[in-house]
C-alpha cells in the first residue's frame, strides 16, 4: 500500500463556488471522496487530503510526510507560481511528487505559466479538470 498525502493549496476549498466555467461544479469535498474510493479501488490504501490557504501550512504538511508518506498529489494553486518554499519543501521530501491543476494553466495568463513545483515533481497533471486528482492516483498505483 501507498500512503499517499493530497494537498491543496489556496481557494480550492472554494471549489463549486469559485470561478466554476475553469473549475467546475464540484466542491473540494466532492473531489476528496472520489479520490478515496478510487485509492481504494486501486489498492493504494487510504489517502490523507489537506487544504490551507497558508503557505507556511503547506510546508509544515510537506515537511511532516518525510518519512511517513510515500507519495504527495499537490495542488499549490497559485503557490505554484510563487513559492520557492514550497518548492524547497518537495525537494527534502522522498517519495513520488504528482502535481495537479485543474485549468490548463499554459492557456492561461503568462504569470501561470511557470510552476516552481514542476522542478520537483515526478509528473504534472494540467486542464483535466477535477479528473486530474484521479489521473494523479492511477500514476502513483503504477509507479509507487
Amino acid at each position: 500500500m501507498t500512503k499517499t498525502l493530497i494537498l491543496n493549496g489556496p481557494n480550492l476549498n472554494l471549489l463549486g463556488q469559485r470561478q466554476p466555467e475553469i473549475y467546475g461544479a464540484e466542491t473540494l469535498a466532492d473531489v476528496e471522496a472520489a479520490c478515496a474510493a478510487l485509492a481504494t479501488d486501486l489498492g493504494l490504501g487510504a489517502v490523507a487530503c489537506l487544504q490551507s490557504n497558508h503557505e507556511g501550512q503547506l510546508v509544515d504538511w510537506i515537511q511532516e510526510a518525510r518519512g511517513t508518506r510515500d507519495a504527495i498529489v499537490i495542488n499549490p494553486g497559485a503557490y505554484s507560481h510563487t513559492s520557492v518554499a514550497i518548492l524547497d519543501a518537495l525537494n527534502a521530501f522522498d517519495g513520488l511528487v504528482v502535481e495537479v491543476h485543474i485549468s490548463n494553466i499554459h492557456r492561461r495568463e503568462a504569470f501561470r505559466h511557470h510552476s516552481y513545483v514542476s522542478g520537483r515533481a515526478d509528473a504534472v497533471i494540467a486542464g483535466l479538470g477535477t479528473e486530474g486528482y484521479m489521473a494523479a492516483l492511477r500514476y502513483l498505483a503504477r509507479h509507487a
